[in-house]
Order: C-alpha cells, then structure tokens, then sequence
C-alpha cells in the first residue's frame, strides 16, 4: 500500500491545488521550466502522440518569444498550463511554481520514509479523511458527504465505520458535489458495499510501466452491506477524477442514479514531477479504461441520469428515493410518514429546481 501514498497524494493536489507566494523569474528559469516539462511529457505523458503536439506548440510560442516578458512565476505557471491544456484538453496536467525550492530528488520509486507516512495520515486525519458528513435522513434515507476519496490505506477504518453507520437506511445518497477525486483504492472499498458478489468496477493503464491493473469490489467488507438497495450519487462541475471515477463505474453498472450536473472530465492519473529549481508539474501518465464502455470520462465528464443544477440535487436525490421506498412499505404508519414527507419534499425540490 505504500507506492500508492505518493500517487494518492499527487492526484489529490491536481485536483485541489493551494497557493503559494509568488516569485520573479529570469530567463534562465523560464528555460528551465519549458525544457523540464517538455521532457517530463515526452517520456511518461500518457498518450505519446499528444505529447509532441505539446512540444511543437510550445516551441513556437517560446520562438515566438511569447513568455520573454513575463517575471512572475504564477503567471508563468498558468499561462504554460492554458497552453498545454489547449493541446491536450487534459485537466489534470498542470505546472506550479514553488516559492521555495524544490530539492531534487531521481525519479525512482522511492518508498516514503516514517515521517512521511507520518505526516500524510496526520494531514489526512484532520480531513477526517473526507467523510464530511455521514447523516440518516428523514425516511430512513443514508446521507454520506464525501469530500475527497482519501488514500484507502490511512481511511479504511473511517470509511468502514461510515458505511456500517448507514447500513440499515432503506436508500443511499452519495454526495460528491465537492469531491475532487483521491485513490481508486477508496473507490474500490467504498463501492464494495454496494454490490453482493465480486464486482469488476475499472482498469489503469499506465505507460511508464506499460501495465495495466484492474480494480475490482473486494470480496469481503467488515459489517453490513447495503447491496440492492437504491443508490443515488450526486454530481457537480467539480466532481472530478477518483469522485468521477465512482460516478462512472456505478453509472455504468446500472447501480445508481447520478443527478446533478456533468463532471469535470479529469480521468488520466499520474504524479508530480520536478522540472526545475521553482516548478513543478503533475505529468497524468494513465488512463482509465471502464470493462463496459472501454473508454472513459476524459474532456466529456460524467453525464447524469437527472440533469439539473447542483443546489437542488440533494432535495431531488431525497425525494425520489423517498418515492422508492414507498413502493415496497407495508407499514401503514410508516406509508403515512412517507406520503408527508414526499410532499413537503416535492414543494422544496420543485422550488430548489427553479
């Protein structure tokens, strides 16, 4: 579990990337940069082919001189990644400057020392690894907020006492709304809850390694499952990666019902890499291929099933499985308080929509 910190890591800052103080640059360092990227890209962008239409494009706009009169790094760093992005229409590819230098490290597959792990479960702990909220709603309805799919390694006991916590609702919402993405280990195990038998959810491929891994629900989860139970996953425009990962894989499989608004459109994993003394880039050296679709959700994002804007998707995602539920209630008291609560539910939806 250990490899997967750094890149849990790296996939997280692509999609939710801090500020840092800006700096002035000379020439020297804006070569440094272009030179350091363009190579990063040629040898583990993940389609190769995109990756010298990056490099000729670049090029001619440094021959151009496009970048001589810029001396702040922040601008440097983002106009280099509008015009990569340009190219390759891929979100998760992104340059960042670094106020303070970055040591230099080989590009290997350097195990993080105790420290290290140390301090990435100390930061994610005070995430509480990305359970936001974890809620049972009117009509016995399971609420989960997820923020962020933490790595599975550090999360696991958290996101098993989530998901036991919402075991007995009689339905499922899963907001991602503010998910940025995180590790497809997390994926895996939450989804594991979902589905009976062992269940084929994605594929990586990586060219650095040129391997493939598949990605699968695990065969055992401690406690309760909520399989066949109704599941709806809510989606905005930041939904993006891992988040849409989860989204797609369901959608899919025909497990849940996605209502909100299409996704961002970011599913190339990869790490970051130095280019030089103040920058830095996350170089996506993957892909994901769904079993089904063969494809994925890159530049298009994740269509939902209900589309509609992301303020009224929760109230939505309630009441229809408040309606759901009501299809199979027998008790009588509870049809009653399910008849109310649908159409207090319906009056509030209706005017969120609007």
């Amino acid at each position: 579990m250990l490899r997967a910190i750094p890149f849990f890591l790296a996939t997280l800052l692509a999609a939710q990337p801090g500020p840092d103080k800006d700096l002035t640059i000379d020439a020297t360092e804006r070569k440094a940069a272009i030179n350091g990227v363009l190579e990063a890209l040629d040898k583990r962008y993940v389609f190769p082919e995109v990756a010298r239409k990056m490099e000729s494009a670049i090029r001619d706009r440094q021959a151009k001189g496009e970048y001589d009169t810029i001396t702040s790094a922040a601008d440097f760093a983002r106009l280099l990644t509008t015009h990569l992005q340009q190219v390759s229409k891929d979100k998760h590819l992104r340059v960042r400057h670094s106020f303070d230098p970055i040591p230099e490290r080989p590009e290997t597959n350097r195990q993080p020392s105790k420290e290290e792990i140390e301090e990435f479960r100390a930061r994610m702990a005070k995430d509480n690894f990305g359970f936001e909220r974890v809620e049972r709603l009117p009509g016995n309805v399971g609420y989960l907020d997820l923020r962020g799919f933490f790595s599975a390694a550090f999360g696991a006991e958290t996101a098993v006492a989530a998901m036991n916590l919402l075991s007995n609702s009689d339905a499922l919402i899963v907001d991602l709304r503010r998910n940025g993405g995180g590790d497809p280990a997390m994926v895996a195990l939450i989804s594991s809850y979902l589905f009976d038998d062992v269940t084929h959810l994605n594929d990586l491929y990586f060219r650095p390694a040129d391997s493939t891994r598949q990605w699968w629900t695990l065969p055992f989860v401690p406690g309760k499952k909520l399989a066949g139970k109704p599941v709806y996953v809510l989606t905005s425009n930041r939904t993006f990666s891992a988040a849409e990962e989860f989204t797609y894989n369901l959608k899919n499989l025909k497990r849940a019902t996605i209502i909100g608004e299409t996704t961002g459109g970011g599913a190339h994993p990869g790490g970051t890499t130095r280019l030089s003394a103040h920058f830095q880039a996350f170089i996506p050296t993957g892909r994901a291929i769904n079993p089904i679709s063969k494809t994925n959700w890159e530049g298009a994002g994740v269509t939902p099933d209900v589309p509609l804007n992301q303020e009224a998707a929760l109230k939505t995602a309630h009441l229809m499985a408040a309606k759901k539920i009501r299809e199979s209630e027998k008790d009588k008291r509870l049809v009653s308080q399910l008849d109310g609560l649908i159409q207090t539910l319906e009056k509030e939806a209706e005017a969120l929509r609007k």
